[in-house]
This record gives C-alpha cells, structure tokens and sequence, in this order.
C-alpha cells in the first residue's frame, strides 16, 4: 500500500499536458470470448508506454467502476498520444485493428475515451491525507501555502507563475 501523506499538498506540472481517459463497458456479459481480450489489450499497451517515457505517457491510474474499467492517463502532449495510437509498429495499432474485426459494430463490448488538453497554468489539484496521487504523482507533488488553500487561489497562483 502506498505511503500516505499526511495533511494537503498540491501538484505541479509545468507546460501543457493532456488528460486521456479510456474505458470499456461489457454489454454482453456471457460472451466472455469477445470481451475478455478487449479488457486484455490494455496491459501490454500501458506496460510499453512505461517502459518507453519518450512516448510521452507520464502517469496512469486504474479504476473499476460500475460502467467497467477506466484508466485516467496523463500525456506530455496530445500530439504524442496520437502518434502513440497511429504508429503500427507499436501495441495500440494491431489492436485496435482485432477490435474492429471482432468486435465493430456488434454491440457485444463498448469502448470510449476522452481527451482533455489542459493548458499550462489552468488547473488547480487538492489532496488530502492521501499518497502521491493522479496528477500529482504525473508531475511533482508540493506543499500548499497558506495563501493558496481555495481552489480559486490555486488556480490563481498556476496562472501567475506562468
């Protein structure tokens, strides 16, 4: 389990950096064939972006919810994300390619994602008695001021020191 840092901190994340969520949602629970290896693609994927930082993933966290499993990624750049998902030679391409040969338009397994690109200076992040966590942990976690201890202030100070 990890270490849980007590009282509030903050995140720092200098320059613009993008947000990927990514889930699926099984809509046929008995057709384990079809959705077991949609749910099975996403670790090798998440496994070569570790091992290769210069993809561009800096940080991701897991969750399982009751629409399915969610992965919340945080990118450098959105122009690194895409590269990521277009490149044939690296492990999002051949499977998005099985998914539309065996899965498509049938309705058996539902995808999504969502893509947020945040801009340097306008997000503001709050944790409280928690472990190094989300964006803190895809950036640097720092101590909160006094000054800065509303969402607003935070947001203020972000926008300041850019």
């Amino acid at each position: 389990m990890a270490k849980v840092v007590p009282g509030y901190f903050t995140a720092e994340l200098e320059g613009d950096f993008v947000v990927f969520l990514i889930g699926m949602r099984v809509n046929k629970w008995w057709k384990l064939h079809k959705w077991l290896p949609v749910a099975a693609a996403m670790g090798p994927m998440l496994r070569e972006l570790s091992k290769q930082p210069d993809l561009g993933l800096l940080h991701f966290t897991s969750w399982i919810g009751p629409g399915g499993p969610m992965i919340v990624q945080y990118w450098r750049s959105v122009e690194q994300l895409e590269a990521f998902a277009k490149d044939p030679n690296l492990t999002h391409r051949p499977a998005w390619k099985r998914w539309n040969q065996r899965i498509g338009n049938s309705g058996d397994v539902g995808i999504w994602h969502e893509t947020f690109v945040v801009r340097e200076g306008t997000f503001e992040a709050l944790y409280g008695n928690m472990p190094t966590f989300g964006l803190a942990a895809a950036g640097t976690p720092a101590s909160l001021r006094r000054a800065t201890r509303t969402a607003a202030d935070r947001r203020a100070t972000n926008a300041a020191a850019q």
